[in-house]
């Protein structure tokens, strides 16, 4: 029996997900350990209770998600909106060092993925989903490239990029701390002396480093209101029309495959940085860090209730092989290689363990990394600062392009 869903009852049923995953999220201390976001705890239980339903011949649901585009590219806008250059010069010659790192670890993890698909002979389209667009991008991106993947007629490829992002989140957890306590114990490190000193300097420059939030200048507004909103979703909205106009005229010249939320990003970074000099409208950022949340969860509930399991039997040897690979390279990457970059002290240790949070999946898990060590060893203001600006929203000023030139050079 076949039961088809119109278009708002799909968003209910990913609404009520949503609420599920993040209420099983709090109940459930490996889930929180682990920070796995709620829309893929609520999203992936449906998938697998709808496999389960298929295999044993009761029933499938046919959902309508014509929303769930609208939804991802204006979260993705909303990144874009966060993208404030001015923050990016108070974190010094450090941050452009770590974001390089970060760069270069978005390339190595593309090739990875490129070369792995090689050696296990599938498409290297279904490696590309274990590279950079899981790995860094984690959830979200897996869900954006998945759908242009699986558009270009490689099936399979969502499935595959939301099981690698979920084995990444799970492996940035585990492995950031414990490299970071190495680093730390081989080189006998301490925290720097002059941590109030820069605390006190970060903050008469603006910028706080308690939380990703107000790294990113997202603080409670005292004129929070249904106007404020509206101004805000109209400056979304627009950066979304003026994206896609541009993106496909790109597209259309160039012949390069360009997802539909690129364009509006790029939009928005330069619309909010205009906006910063020539203050043309009220850029309230704690009402855009709301839209951003509701339009991320339901977007990425969307697409992970909307995975076919059933088509990751016989590539899941191979993702195994391509993702444990990612986790060693990025250990090995974050030792040899960004630890001495970055300067081979206290500070460097502890964006090591952000690094690997985040570079393999998600920026709460870099945070939870770096909390984890400086709970034990003490204080680290500049990875606080660095890393949230980093792994929020400036790696995708990187990644994306470097995953859509790849994606257009195997496609």
């Amino acid at each position: 029996m076949t039961l088809n869903l119109d278009l708002i009852a799909t968003v209910a049923l990913a609404l009520l997900l949503l609420l599920l995953g993040n209420y099983l999220r709090k109940k459930i201390k490996l889930l929180e350990k682990f920070c796995i976001p709620g829309p893929v705890i609520g999203g992936l239980l449906f998938a697998i209770i709808m496999l389960l339903l298929k295999t044993s011949n009761i029933l499938e649901i046919s959902m309508d998600t014509t929303l769930q585009s609208p939804f991802m590219i204006a979260f993705f806008t909303t990144v874009g909106l966060g993208a404030s250059f001015a923050l990016v010069k108070k974190g010094g010659k450090l941050l452009i060092v770590y974001w390089v790192l970060c760069g270069g670890l978005s390339i190595a993890q593309c090739l990875i993925g490129a070369f792995g698909a090689k050696i296990t002979n599938i498409n290297p389209l279904i490696g590309l989903m274990c590279g950079a667009i899981s790995m860094e991008g984690g959830h979200a991106a897996a869900a954006t490239f998945g759908a242009t993947i699986e558009g270009l007629g490689v099936s399979g490829a969502l499935t595959i990029g939301m099981a690698a992002a979920t084995f990444g989140v799970m492996c940035g957890g585990l492995v950031g701390g414990p490299v970071a306590r190495y680093l730390i114990d081989k080189n006998g490190l301490k925290p720097s002396e002059n941590t109030k000193e820069i605390r006190e300097t970060i903050k008469t420059s603006g910028v706080s480093a308690v939380s990703v939030e107000e790294v990113a200048g997202i603080t409670l507004s005292d004129s929070f209101n249904s106007n404020t909103m509206i101004v805000q979703i109209a400056i979304i909205a627009s950066c979304m029309t003026i994206g896609s106009i541009v993106g496909t005229w790109f597209s259309n010249v160039t012949g390069v495959v360009l997802p539909g939320y690129v364009g509006a990003m790029f939009a928005a970074v330069i619309f909010r940085n205009i906006n910063d000099k020539l203050n043309i409208v009220n850029l309230d950022l704690y009402s855009v860090d709301i839209i951003s949340n509701v339009c991320l969860g339901i977007f990425l509930t969307m697409a992970l209730m909307t995975i076919k399991l059933w088509e990751l039997a016989g590539l899941a040897g191979p993702m195994i092989i391509i993702v444990a690979t990612q986790v060693i390279f990025i250990v090995l990457y974050g030792i040899f290689v960004a630890f001495k970059l970055l300067g081979k002290d206290f500070d460097a240790a502890i964006m090591v363990a952000g690094m690997l949070g985040h570079g393999l999946g998600a920026t709460p898990n870099a945070l939870a990394n770096i909390n984890s060590v400086t709970s034990r060893y003490g204080d680290s203001v500049k990875a606080m600062l660095i890393v949230p600006l980093v792994g929020a929203f400036l790696i995708d000023l990187v990644a994306i392009p470097t995953i859509v030139t790849f994606i257009n050079i195997f496609s």
